[in-house]
Parts: structure tokens; C-alpha cells; sequence
């Protein structure tokens, strides 16, 4: 945990008490502040109270106007649709509003580089992949925020260290102090549009990252005008700004990035295995120009490539039988996100289906002709092979089925793949569950086949 001294000897209003609030009322707390602490729901102000936070309806103004600050939850809305009634009390009162992402770098010490990815897609692809890179060419890394562990729950960073954050739209809306060393915007389309009264108030909200406090080198995912737009207003304010153009990362083995000097420098993707696709080319460009920054060695991003992962559930390559290659997408919860693994391979068994989004998968007959057969599950199964037009396909009902049938007549070199482009719900708690039972089976499959 990282003690918040900010408020020492004052009274802090935290809103929500989800996993960030409490972490921030945790925070707080043990750099001095006095908490008091409200969520709507009972189970929330149950949780906080079994911590030994003390409670106090922060919608009421007395009790608002007698705190320094209120620090929201970010799944708490503070304009659009509507602002909480407790933010618009602190509002009323003059009392500042802010967030864990805000706490966070207020009370950053000197000497810790942060690297904060931001975006619409593959920003938890590029945090996570940034971070194994880091600790590769040796430094202390930290990694948080939407992914992995909340910021303020990271161990306290020392001079020298890097933290790699995962940052929604979300927190940095709302944050007062926002001074990452790097920031990365991966990418922009239509998100919670809801939540920011449209695209233009979404982009806002990804801007502040870059805006509040330039940061000594923005990478800017410029395939969008929005990147586009924000790169060039960036010139002359951020210390050095780089443009990663996914249509200038064509080539599947090789990428050429632009270190810190300016000098061009090659890296192999061959062997990276879990970086398939140019949607995974981009995210390591912008990976490794962030890391080069900082002074990487680039033999250790290198290794780092090679040796790394991938993220569970996001093209996660399982295991191969055979010389068929399994691969775990089920992360791929709709059209737009199942395009981007059948891009990424060839000869693909294609599992699919579960509750379906709106256009099902139309977006998707261009790379039909990619696709030997699919096997479909769930809700959708019907719906969507009246899409598939010529590619053959079957009715597997189940995940354990169609994986079944899949394995059994999959040849060499060919790629079975669960990209469900569909929710889960049907018959999984989760896409986590879907991808969970996915694994196991593949696993018994290759166990199998050894």
C-alpha cells in the first residue's frame, strides 16, 4: 500500500467502497488523514465499517462541507449522465473532488518513472507487456491500476523504479494531478459514450492524461484523427511525442522502432508468440518506444518479446497437439474484438457463439475465407450461421463439444481458436470461466496426444 500524507490531520469524504475506494480510504488512513467513507449500497458501507472506516451520508451537506476533499470511485458518474448527489454537494461547498488515480500521483516521489497506458483497445496488452519488459532489462517495475493490483495498493515505489498504469477513461477524467514520465494513448474508438455525453467528451477524457502535465514522451496511436489530433498538439508541450501508424507496421517479423536518440532499431516478432497480429505489432511499438526512453538495452526487449505471455484469455496461445496450435480469445466478447485473432492466424477452427451482440458477426465475412469451419455454442449459434454464407460450420451446443470436434478434425498447421465475438452469460459466469473451462480442455487434449 502507498500511505497518502495530502490530507494528514484532515477529514476526506471517499466515495464508493469497491475495491478502489477502499484501497484509497486504505491509503489515506495511513498517511493521516481521517476517513470517512459512503457507497449507496449496503454491502459497500458494511464492507468499509468491518475495516474500521467510520461511515457519514456524504450527500448531506453538513457532512460534505466539513471535509478537505472527496475522492470518488471511478465507477461513480461525476457529469454525464448525471453527477452523484454527494459530488454535487462538494460541488455546492466549494470541496475539491478527485480520485485514486489523482491521489496516486500527487504523492509521487521524484526519481519514479511512470509509464500510464490509456485507450480504447489493447491498452491492458500494452501495460502488461510494457511491464515484462521493463523487469527483462532489469528495472524495479511496478504494474496497477486497471489491471493487476489498484495503484494505491502497489508496494511504495523508490527513486529509480518503474510503474507501468493501466488507466481507464474513467480516472483519468476526474483526476487533478496527472504527471506520467511516459503516456501512451493505444488507440481511440466509441466507448462508454454514455458516461462522457459522447465521442468528443470520451477523447477529452483521454486527453487529460497528456494535457494536465506534458509528460517527457507521448506515443500516440495515430491510425485514428483523434491520435492524430493530439499528437500534433502535443508538439513543442510533451518533451518528444512519437506517432505508432499501424499501417507502418505491415511486416510480420520485423519491427522497426525509433529509440531515444533517434536512431531506427529492428525487432524480431518471429518468436514473439504471443504478439500475433498487427493490432499486437502496434501494441509493441508502443511498448518499446516507452521503454527505450528509460534507457532499455534493446537485446533485453528483445528477450523480453519472446519470453513474454501474453494476457490470459486474449489470444492466449494454450498449448499445440499434433502442429495444431490452440488459442484462448475468449475475451473476444464481440465482432470487433473476434477480428482481430482471425486476422491474426490462418487455417483457423473457429469456435464461436454465446449471447450475441448487436450485427452478430456480418462485420466479419472478409475473413470468412480464413476460417476451415466453425464450430458453434450457445445462444447465437442459429443466428450466426445463417452468416456465415459458404464457410462450413456445426452445431456443437457446448464449449466441451465443439472443442471435441474441433481437435478431432483439425490437420497440421491448422489453428483452433475460441473467439466467441459473443457475452458469455448463456452458460458461463464469466468470459474469465468460459476461457478457464477452454484451457482445461485443451489441456487434456495435449496431455493426450504426449
Amino acid at each position: 500500500m502507498i500511505p497518502i500524507p495530502l490530507y494528514c490531520g484532515q477529514r476526506v469524504g471517499v466515495l464508493g467502497l469497491g475495491r478502489s475506494g477502499l484501497a484509497s480510504a486504505r491509503a489515506l488512513a495511513a498517511g493521516g488523514a481521517e476517513v470517512v467513507a459512503w457507497d449507496d449500497g449496503e454491502a459497500g458501507r458494511t464492507g468499509a465499517v468491518a475495516e474500521g472506516f467510520s461511515l457519514a451520508d456524504l450527500r448531506a451537506p453538513a457532512e460534505i462541507a466539513r471535509c478537505a476533499a472527496l475522492i470518488v470511485s471511478p465507477g461513480i458518474g461525476h457529469l454525464y449522465p448525471s453527477a452523484h448527489p454527494a459530488i454535487e454537494a462538494a460541488w455546492a461547498a466549494g470541496v475539491p473532488v478527485d480520485n485514486d488515480a489523482g491521489l496516486f500521483f500527487a504523492a509521487l516521489p521524484d526519481g519514479v518513472s511512470v509509464i500510464a497506458v490509456t485507450g480504447s483497445n489493447g491498452k491492458s496488452t500494452t501495460a502488461a507487456l510494457t511491464h515484462h519488459l521493463a523487469v527483462e532489462a532489469g528495472f524495479r517495475a511496478h504494474l496497477g491500476g486497471n489491471i493487476g493490483r489498484g495503484m494505491l495498493d502497489l508496494d511504495p515505489p523508490r527513486p529509480g523504479d518503474v510503474v507501468v498504469l493501466e488507466l481507464s477513461s474513467y480516472q483519468t477524467d476526474l483526476a487533478r494531478c496527472l504527471r506520467p514520465r511516459v503516456g501512451v494513448l493505444t488507440n481511440l474508438s466509441p466507448d462508454h459514450l454514455d458516461r462522457h455525453d459522447g465521442l468528443g467528451g470520451y477523447f477529452a477524457a483521454k486527453r487529460r492524461l497528456f494535457e494536465i502535465w506534458p509528460p517527457e514522451l507521448a506515443v500516440i496511436g495515430a491510425d485514428e484523427r483523434e491520435g492524430r489530433s493530439l499528437g500534433n498538439a502535443l508538439l513543442g508541450r510533451a518533451g518528444r511525442v512519437a506517432m505508432i501508424e499501424g499501417d507502418t507496421l505491415s511486416e510480420e517479423a520485423r519491427l522497426t522502432v525509433t529509440g531515444k536518440t533517434g536512431a531506427a532499431l529492428d525487432f524480431d516478432l518471429s518468436r514473439a508468440l504471443s504478439l500475433k497480429g498487427r493490432h499486437n505489432r502496434q501494441n509493441a511499438a508502443c511498448a518499446l518506444t516507452a521503454l527505450l526512453a528509460l534507457g532499455a538495452e534493446p537485446a533485453a526487449l528483445q528477450a523480453g518479446l519472446e519470453s513474454f505471455g501474453g494476457l490470459r484469455h486474449r489470444m492466449q496461445r494454450i498449448g499445440e497437439a499434433g502442429g495444431v496450435v490452440f488459442v484462448n480469445d475468449s475475451k473476444a466478447t464481440n465482432a470487433e474484438a473476434a477480428e482481430k485473432a482471425l486476422l491474426a492466424f490462418d487455417r483457423i477452427r473457429w469456435i464461436l457463439g454465446g449471447v450475441p451482440k448487436a450485427g452478430g458477426i456480418a462485420m466479419l465475412a472478409p475473413l470468412l475465407p480464413k476460417v476451415r469451419k466453425a464450430y458453434l455454442i450457445g445462444e447465437a449459434a442459429e443466428a450466426f450461421a445463417s452468416q456465415l454464407g459458404a464457410t462450413p460450420y456445426e452445431h456443437c451446443g457446448t464449449l466441451a463439444a465443439a472443442l471435441s470436434a474441433a481437435a478431432a478434425q483439425a490437420e497440421p498447421g491448422e489453428t483452433v481458436l475460441l473467439s466467441p465475438a459473443c457475452a458469455s452469460f448463456d452458460q458461463f459466469a464469466s468470459f474469465e470461466a468460459r476461457g478457464a473451462m477452454f484451457e482445461d480442455l485443451v489441456r487434456d487434449v495435449v496431455n493426450r496426444a504426449s
